[in-house]
Formats: C-alpha cells, structure tokens, sequence
C-alpha cells in the first residue's frame, strides 16, 4: 500500500474522532443550556428540578388576606362583646354590694326609730323624747358621714351654678352679699367630693 494512502487514512481516522469528540461536548452545552432556559433554576441528573418557584395566583391570595382579616376582626369582637357584659355585670354587682352596705349601716338606726315611737305612746317627758331624738339624727348622720355623705356649705357663699340651684332672688341686706346665697332652702350634699344633690337656695340681688 502506498505510503500517501497509509497517511490519508490514518488523517481520516484522526479527523473522524476529534469530529465525534466536539459534536458530544457541543451537545452536553446545549443540554445544560436547555436545562437553565426553561425555568431558570437547575436540574440534577436524573433531569429533576432542583427547585421550584411557587406562583402565586393574586386574586387567591388576596381572599386568604380577606378571610385572614375577617377572621381576626370576628375574634376580636367577640373579645370586646365578653368584655362589655362582664364589665356591666360587675358594675351592677358594685351597686348592689354598695346599696346592701348603706342599708346594713341605717338599720340599726331603723331600729332606734321604731323604740322612739313605742316611747312617744308611753312617755310623757318631752325634753328626753327630744333628747333621744337628737341622738337617733346623729347616729344617722355620723353613718352616712362613714359612707362618704358631706353637706355642703352654702349659706354666705358666692352663687356657684355647679353647686347651686337658686329658686329666687330677694334684695340683698347688704351690699356685700349681693350675688351670694343668703339662705338656703334645702341643703346641698356631697358623696365623696361628688355633688349628689344641689343645694337650693335664694340669692341676693
């Protein structure tokens, strides 16, 4: 065999597997590329997805929100409800455990009233039926005082519509008494420095 032939073959031998060679490295570019261009993330060997990005459709997530929200709000207003009628519950419980104290404190006082009727019917001395009245009114009042009950000073005072009530306006005896109280027709109270009754009373004019 002729030596030009010997060396055509073994050049064609040569070029026939360095073509072989490039057009498998050509194709593992292409697969790798293929694998990042369809979703962006990589794939193992088995051509598995590493990872996934989750799509989120909006409308679907603004209804979770919505039924999240609402969720939260019915809660909440339950809480408020439950709140409300066990506020109300214990303020009437206050009233009444307040009133049951008051009463608890005038019914020895009660007492002492129905033994000055009995002694009315059967005692002619006046001065001890008024003695023993005087000592029933300050044993009511000193309980009331115990409870937080203060009369309220009025008589020569300057006329206060936030604690007065004037019922009429006389002249007044003097000039420094105009536009003050110069009598007092029914006196005023306070319960724990809060007005719970207004004095009425005639102001000088």
């Amino acid at each position: 065999m002729p030596k030009n032939t010997e060396y055509n073959i073994d050049k064609d031998m040569e070029n026939q597997i360095n073509d072989e060679a490039g057009q498998m490295n050509t194709d593992n570019v292409v697969n790798d590329d293929q694998n990042f261009a369809e979703n962006g993330l990589p794939m193992d060997n088995a051509g598995e997805v590493i990872g996934e990005v989750e799509v989120t459709d909006p409308a679907e997530a603004h209804k979770t929100e919505v039924a999240e929200l609402k969720d939260k709000y019915l809660r909440l207003y339950a809480d408020f409800e439950n709140f409300r009628r066990r506020t109300a519950k214990e303020k009437l419980e206050m009233l009444s455990v307040a009133s049951a104290d008051v009463i608890k404190a005038v019914l020895p006082i009660v007492d002492d009233f129905e033994r000055a009727k009995v002694s009315f019917d059967s005692s002619t001395e006046i001065e001890a039926l008024k003695e023993g009245v005087d000592l029933i009114y300050t044993k009511l009042y000193k309980a009331l005082e115990a409870k937080g009950l203060k009369p309220m000073q009025s008589k020569g005072e300057v006329f206060d519509a936030e604690l007065h009530e004037s019922i009429a306006q006389f002249p007044a005896p003097s000039d420094d008494l105009k536009g003050k109280v110069i009598d007092e027709i029914e006196k005023g109270y306070f319960l724990n420095e809060k007005v719970i009754r207004y004095a009425k009373v005639i102001v000088g004019a």
